[in-house]
């Protein structure tokens, strides 16, 4: 069914409602403090790690209150320290013992240890911790300014507070949601400072059985609903984004990560530290594996832990035991209500993820009530003006065969699709043969089952059309000669090199895992370079057949990072194969066939062949134009990295160049796109890109060196808003300027003066609720899934702002109608209850045709950027434009991974810091819309 307009789950202030006053206690850290608590932070530490701070860090401090004083809202990641600017927001002033021993526990935190007792007695007598005063405010919940490009910029408070506010009325709704006689109570879950929004989730929680007899297992989850405060840019008005979905809840023994932490939500009957009032929100704490004591514990609940201190430890259920059977809170248990939540890192779960559209429906209108008078729903989108919205094949489609057709033309269309799939493939060959040039295409399988090999060596013919073509016929070599293209492929038994790292014992992060990694590198290097010694020409491209991630216990076991670097050393790009299906699967729901082609697609794709969708949008778009795509490639240090890594990129789509090609500060000009894959492997950040400022300006140099060597030509340059606007600032809603541009601190410019056919396109996705939800109306109650570039239906001339949508993803074959929280029947009176599928709700892609030439129109702009997202060589649309799809896959092969020469054993990486401080200069950029 077409749809002819979109409902995204947005709602704006209403335009005929008064003022928006709500009455909240507030708490600001006194102006006094900021110069004692900052030498307090700084005291004993090395100058590295104060020299750049402005701010004292709270980061630990709030996860503190998060975790045992729910209903306090923090809206300050760091500590304002300005009487006029306040940090916690409350229904009621909070009792000041309880919070005087929250602050001379995270005072101790900055400073632990035995000689950190007298810094924090010290300390604490500059501040007057006693005389913190809750006073009652009036807080506008509209209140914001306008940015230079007329983008909303709401007060900094607001973005928690307002979502929070909003989220207490959804909780207090009477009646409560309700469908089919099943109902859902929401509670209100404490968020972090930095959080996008506030959170709710259904309880108590749902359960869902399956198997049978004694494989019979109990599944529980439960309903989330998500409120954030977003903008849009060039627009005026800000407006509140409600997203929903499933948490999933852990039953039975918990998967601990080697690093890190899993959540647990937790509901107390009384206040979980003394003289604390009974809280109304759910609280949020962590567990961790404590491999020193060999057991769990309490995040921060260590012998100098906060939680210790403010004497909260005693009133948390026992991790151990919390890890060992944590469905033993779910009903309550000592006073306590509590669930983890599930990751996906944890393996299955009988609750498959996601909502269809008619359950989202159903529930996005029930909560928004809540939000009425002061917000509603914004207007449809409608379909562009521009009619047709795909683009036009490069390769051809072939041709179905209806039910009623008879056998004469069953064989005729069997025919025609036999002349269209030759045809596709000799289009293919030529693509292939300008990517790799005139020595043709060599590539090697590592493979370890022969069902697999024989997949890829099947799909590599079809894909190629090379039947008929074929001189070495195996075991050990594969060769086609075609007219058109030479393909070799190399095949041998992956063996050892395909092996889990370490054997039966996964290597530690650190040395451990370094050492096990480089030495399969040098395994996999040196076993290329001999296999591929006497070849024809030099190989190109690895496939290695691999177990999938599911297959190691322990991250640090799998081999792929390695395998990937040793295939770099040999001069080769790689693509990996999963193992088959499990035995016992049924022929025609065998997915074999199907990843073999798909990963002989990506394979040749990383070699820089290029099917670029043709669009059909005319003259409006200049013939031969550029298309650029830039990239942050990162990797920050966290606990499964201790090698950091920042690259700038650039992909570029040009015409009648045969091959993508794309370069990096490293490259200096152009090279291949395999080239620029290879050269990220193994790269390591250098100390002259470790603070903000830093990466801030060799971003504005790498894109001014860029488009420099473009002057001249039509170009049209791709940007991603979440990847891209933490070092390019001007990407920021509130730094945009239609048709200018700022790179790094430099002036803002008119477009023109870093080219006159110059055009940029800030596309952004749904990451933080940035795009909202949507779906496809059909009458009152219904709703679907539709394909199309759509517009604001009250968007005046000059509309920069459009949004793009695809179908449902072909894996996706579940009605619109199933339901996952309460009952559903169909006319017939049948069940549509399915929690055990997974549902699937295509993203809402925002394309912000930020710059122009004079006499552009936007729109046709946006239709070519969307019609970028339908490359005929994917089964499915692209989450992103062709380019910058192409450009996002460069981060696979950024590797967490040193080079043994750059560092000593046992060292610490470049930038390593605690938990709570940051080197940078500069704070990590704001949740903004």
């Amino acid at each position: 069914m077409a749809y002819d307009r979109i409902q995204p789950a947005a709602f704006v202030p209403a335009p005929d409602v008064g003022p928006f006053l709500v009455t909240h206690y507030a708490l600001s850290f006194p102006r006094a403090w900021r110069d004692p608590l900052k030498e307090h932070y700084r005291h004993g530490k090395p100058e590295r790690y104060s020299r750049h701070r402005i701010q004292v860090p709270i980061v630990r401090l709030n996860r503190l209150i998060t975790a045992v004083a729910p209903d306090l809202v923090s809206v300050a990641a760091k500590a304002p320290l300005d009487d006029a600017k306040p940090w916690l927001y409350a229904n009621a002033p909070y009792p000041k013992a309880v919070m005087s021993s929250f602050i001379h526990a995270w005072l101790r935190d900055l400073q632990p240890g035995a000689e950190g007792h007298a810094k924090v007695k010290e300390t604490a007598g500059h501040l007057d911790i006693d005389g913190l005063d809750w006073g009652l405010v009036g807080v506008d919940m509209l209140e914001q300014t306008l940015t230079e490009g007329g983008t909303a910029s709401p007060a900094d408070h607001l973005w928690r507070l307002l979502p929070e506010t909003l989220a207490s009325r959804i909780a207090r709704q009477e009646p409560p949601y309700e469908h089919f006689g099943q109902r859902l109570h929401f509670r209100q879950v404490a968020q972090p400072a930095g959080a996008p929004g506030a959170e709710l989730v259904s309880w108590p929680p749902l359960e869902h059985t399956s198997g049978r007899g004694a494989k019979e297992r109990a599944w529980y989850y439960s309903a989330y609903i998500r409120l954030s405060l977003r903008t849009v840019p060039f627009d005026p008005t800000p407006r509140i984004h409600l997203t929903t979905g499933v948490r999933r809840w852990v039953r039975g023994p918990v998967w601990m990560p080697q690093r890190g932490s899993v959540s647990v939500y937790l509901l107390a009957d009384d206040s979980l530290v003394p003289d604390g009032p009974s809280p109304e929100r759910f609280a949020v704490g962590a567990i961790r594996w404590v491999p020193a004591s060999g057991g769990h514990e309490w995040v921060q609940g260590g012998p100098e832990g906060m939680l210790s201190q403010v004497s909260a430890v005693a009133n948390f259920p026992s991790a151990d035991l919390m890890a060992k059977e944590p469905e033993s809170w779910f009903t309550g248990r000592e006073g306590v209500t509590a669930a983890v939540l599930h990751h996906t890192m944890m393996g299955a779960h009988g609750v498959k993820s996601g909502i269809m559209p008619m359950e989202r429906r159903r529930l996005t209108e029930w909560a928004a009530s809540a939000l009425e008078p002061e917000f509603v729903r914004v207007r449809a989108f409608g379909r562009s003006g521009i009619r047709r919205q795909m683009p036009f094949n490069v390769l051809e489609d072939t041709l179905s065969v209806k039910k009623t057709a008879t056998e004469e033309e069953k064989a005729g269309i069997a025919r025609r699709n036999t002349e269209i799939l030759v045809r596709n493939a000799a289009e293919r060959r030529l693509r292939v043969a300008q990517a790799v040039g005139a020595g043709g295409l060599t590539a090697v399988l590592l493979y370890q089952t022969d069902a697999m090999r024989d997949l890829l060596i099947a799909a590599a013919e079809e894909n190629l059309g090379l039947a008929g073509h074929c001189v070495a016929p195996g075991p050990e070599l594969w060769a086609w000669e075609h007219p058109d293209l030479t393909v070799r492929i190399h095949v041998r038994q992956a063996g050892a090199l395909a092996s889990r790292l370490g054997g039966d014992r996964a290597p530690r992060r650190g040395v451990e895992w370094d050492a096990a990694v480089d030495a399969r590198r040098a395994e996999v290097g040196t076993a290329l370079h001999d296999w591929l010694r006497d070849t024809a020409g030099p190989a190109q491209l690895a496939f290695v057949e691999l177990e999938g991630r599911d297959g190691f216990k322990r991250r640090t076991s799998d081999p792929k990072f390695a395998i990937r670097v040793g295939c770099a050393d040999a001069g080769l790009v790689s693509q990996f194969l999963d193992l088959p299906d499990p035995a016992g699967t049924a022929p025609e729901k065998d997915s074999g066939p199907h990843r073999a082609a798909a990963a002989w697609s990506d394979g040749l794709r990383q070699l820089g062949m290029r099917i670029v969708p043709q669009h059909s949008v005319g003259e409006r778009i200049p013939e031969k134009l550029n298309q650029v795509a830039f990239w942050l490639v990162k990797r920050r240090i966290g606990g499964d990295n201790q090698y950091p890594q920042f690259t700038p990129i650039a992909v570029l789509i040009r015409p009648g160049q045969g091959c993508v090609m794309g370069r990096s500060p490293e490259t200096q000009d152009w090279v291949p796109y395999p080239e620029l894959l290879k050269n990220l492997v193994g790269r390591v950040r250098g100390t002259d890109l470790k603070f903000r400022q830093q990466q801030e300006d060799a971003t504005a140099l790498f894109i001014k060196q860029t488009l420099y060597k473009l002057r001249g030509e039509p170009t049209l340059v791709l940007t991603h808003a979440q990847n891209t606007r933490e070092r390019w600032p001007w990407l920021q809603n509130k730094g945009l300027v239609a048709d200018g541009m700022r790179l790094g601190n430099g002036p803002l410019q008119r477009l023109a003066a870093h080219g006159r056919q110059l055009r940029v396109v800030r596309v952004a996705g749904s990451v933080r609720d940035e795009t909202a939800q949507w779906w496809a109306p059909d009458g009152d109650e219904a709703a679907g899934v539709a394909k199309g570039l759509w517009r604001p239906s009250d968007a005046g001339d000059g509309n920069r702002i459009f949004y793009s949508t695809s179908d449902k993803a072909s894996q996706h074959k579940h009605a619109r109608d199933i339901s996952k929280f309460t009952e559903h029947r169909n006319d017939g009176g049948r069940s549509l209850r399915k929690p055990d599928k997974a549902a699937w709700n295509p993203e809402l892609l925002e394309i912000g045709v930020v710059g122009l030439q004079p006499g552009d129109d936007p729109e046709p702009w946006a239709m070519f950027v969307h019609q970028q997202r339908f490359a005929y060589d994917y089964t499915d649309a692209l989450g992103l434009p062709l380019a910058l799809h192409l450009a996002s896959l460069t981060v696979e092969y950024a590797l967490p991974y040193e080079e043994p020469e750059q560092a000593e054993p046992g060292t610490a990486s470049i930038g390593a810091i605690p938990e709570d401080g940051t080197p940078e200069e500069g704070d990590e950029v704001a949740a903004e819309g």
